[in-house]
C-alpha cells in the first residue's frame, strides 16, 4: 500500500512538472537580440508571446521558444537584413511584457537560427 501512495506522488510530481514546461513552452519566448548599433552588447529578454492590443483583444505574437529578429527575417524573407531586423525589434517592442532581461547569448541564438530559422 505504501509503494502504490510513492508511486502515484512520483506520477504527480512528474505530471506537474511536465504540464509547467508545456505552459512554459507555449506563453514565454526567450529572445536574443545580437550586439548592434542601438544595444552594443546585446541582450537576451524573456517574455510573453501574448499581447493586449489597444481593443483590448488578446494577440499571440510570431515568436517561437527561442527566436532573435535574425531568425524571425529568415523565417519570413529568407535573409537578414538592418531594415527587417530593426522591423523584428520593434515589434518585439511593441507591446510585449518582458519578464526578466539577461546578458547576451551567442549560444541561444545559434539555437534559434538553427531551430527556427529556416522558411517554412
Amino acid at each position: 500500500m505504501r509503494q502504490k501512495e510513492e508511486a502515484m506522488k512520483k506520477f504527480i510530481l512528474v505530471g506537474g512538472i511536465l504540464i509547467l514546461f508545456i505552459v512554459i513552452y507555449f506563453t514565454i519566448t526567450i529572445f536574443v537580440i545580437p550586439p548592434i548599433g542601438a544595444v552594443p552588447e546585446g541582450r537576451t529578454v524573456i517574455l510573453f508571446r501574448y499581447k493586449i492590443t489597444t481593443e483590448g483583444k488578446i494577440m499571440r505574437s510570431e515568436t517561437k521558444f527561442i527566436d532573435s529578429a535574425d531568425a524571425m527575417c529568415k523565417r519570413k524573407m529568407g535573409y537578414v537584413n538592418l531594415l527587417c531586423r530593426g522591423f523584428a525589434l520593434a515589434n518585439i517592442a511593441e507591446g510585449s511584457t518582458i519578464l526578466l532581461r539577461l546578458p547576451y547569448s551567442g549560444l541561444l541564438e545559434d539555437i534559434a537560427e538553427w531551430l527556427f530559422g529556416s522558411k517554412p
